[in-house]
């Protein structure tokens, strides 16, 4: 399955960057990264543009559109939010969110010849609702789900150009932290919390505890050990910037939250995190945690994935659009519907 995930993805890549995929690839298929620096060899320097049409602004927040080429060295595309290229555009975006489920709020008339429709959604399906009014309309998915059409996940690891034998952690004063702005009593997450945080002490940051320090998450996590990376629903492959921004990048050990564990090993490698059903209760966790916390040299076998790699963080929303225009300029004339939209999602 691991050998599978890297075969599948569409990211282009340069050759030094597959040979050091497989080489890694035994212990670890890190997701490649879609955008790389390097010039293409042999490509014309005159490039047909793509147009791709951004239908709404994702949660209704008017954001500026970037230049491709300037982000991420994709030529050709123009990205735009005016409706009046609606007949000229190759691709059409459209956030679930914003039409949730009302075909009103879809392109009116006839749609172009070849022109792709992209679903783009990137809330779990607990959070994705209407999906059976959009049976049969979309000609592409894109999501942080495998197997989308266009797949971006919310982070992923790459490989160091070169391992990096130092790991270098900034002080750890801390035990356990976990931000969250969107409390509901209902959720697997908070009611876990309730039960470990009657063994140890778990700061609260947000909406609803501390503030956050200069109104920044990794400043924030950064002096604590561990971070409560719990998703807000579990579903497969939905692993959020919980994990790879909170967590990850202020280098705190991520306890896991969300899809089973396999699942996560298919995206990092399994002694980089911990996951709650590695215990049978909360307390066994709370035990596990305060054992890290006095013993330096197995706490800090959870960094050993630094020496080999580094963290992407998706970038929203930008990265999405211009993936959008280097997949309409890399495929055929095959022109496909999702017909099973809700039952493929779910």
């Amino acid at each position: 399955m691991r050998r599978s995930l890297c075969r599948q993805l569409s990211f282009v890549v340069s050759a030094s960057i597959v040979l050091t995929l497989y080489v890694f690839v035994q212990e670890l298929p890190p997701v490649i990264p879609p955008y790389p620096s390097q010039k293409r060899i042999g490509v014309s320097k005159t490039v047909p543009t793509v147009t791709v049409l951004i239908w709404w602004y994702p949660f209704g927040k008017k954001t500026k559109i970037k230049d491709c080429q300037a982000l991420y060295n994709i030529k050709g595309c123009q990205l735009t939010t005016d409706r009046q290229l609606y007949r000229l555009s190759q691709a059409v975006v459209i956030h679930h969110r914003d039409i949730g489920g009302n075909v009103s709020h879809l392109p009116a008339g006839q749609r172009p010849a070849s022109q792709r429709w992209v679903w783009m959604n990137f809330e779990s399906p607990t959070h994705s609702s209407h999906l059976e009014e959009l049976n049969g309309v979309f000609n592409w998915t894109m999501s942080y789900k495998f197997g989308s059409d266009i797949f971006i996940p919310y982070g992923y690891l790459y490989p160091r150009k070169r391992e990096d034998w130092r790991i270098v952690l900034p002080n750890k004063s801390k035990l356990v932290a976990w931000v969250i702005s969107n409390w509901n009593e209902d959720h697997a997450r908070v009611k876990y919390y309730h039960r470990l945080s009657k063994y140890l002490d778990i700061d609260v940051y947000g909406k609803y505890g501390l503030d956050l320090k200069n109104n920044s998450i990794v400043l924030t996590v950064s002096p604590y050990k561990f971070y409560l990376a719990f998703e807000n629903s579990q579903h497969v492959d939905y692993i959020t910037e919980k994990l790879w921004r909170n967590a990850f990048m202020s280098s705190a050990v991520p306890v896991v939250l969300g899809p089973s564990r396999a699942n996560y090993e298919l995206y990092i490698p399994a002694d980089s995190f911990i996951h709650v059903d590695d215990f049978s209760t909360p307390k066994k966790l709370a035990k596990y945690l305060m054992f890290l916390d006095k013993n330096g040299m197995s706490y800090r076998k959870y960094f050993d994935w630094k020496r080999r790699y580094n963290v992407h963080l998706t970038k929203f929303w930008e990265e999405q659009y211009c993936k959008v225009c280097e997949t309409v300029k890399g495929v055929s004339g095959q022109y496909k519907t999702i017909s099973n939209l809700a039952s493929w999602f779910q």
